[in-house]
């Protein structure tokens, strides 16, 4: 397929779709008159692509691990093929991901802790 028809099966515009081709997430081939060809399994690549990205990661780690996803939430690296500057850029990014969680859930206590405090004991505002 070309690269018009997997920007509309993925929702994903053409420039990205590039984008991910450059940073080296996406391989197509060539036709002999230079177009993008993708192949079917390209559809879901591309939608594990936005899912790793949606879920902060970035292009680098995602073309470190792209090889050994086996579908959406399952990866399977050989633990051989894992460097240490990948696992490193992993556990960073996983740092991150939980100090977000914990700024998250104290927030999220605050807030709970801020609302019991202003609302009335039944649970509606005092003009509802």
């Amino acid at each position: 397929m070309r690269i018009g028809e997997l920007s509309r099966r993925t929702g994903v515009p053409t420039r990205l779709l590039r984008y991910y081709e450059e940073q080296d997430l996406l391989h197509p081939e060539r036709t002999g008159n230079g177009y993008r060809a993708y192949g079917e399994s390209a559809v879901q690549d591309v939608q594990q692509i936005r899912g790793l990205l949606d879920s902060g990661l970035t292009t680098e780690m995602i073309r470190a691990i792209l090889p050994y996803l086996c579908g959406p939430g399952e990866i399977h690296p050989p633990p051989e093929s894992v460097t240490p500057g990948t696992a490193a850029l992993l556990r960073d990014h996983l740092d991150r991901i939980q100090a977000r969680i914990d700024c998250l859930a104290r927030n999220h206590d605050r807030l709970s802790a801020y609302l019991a405090a202003v609302r009335p004991a039944d649970g509606k505002s005092a003009d509802g």
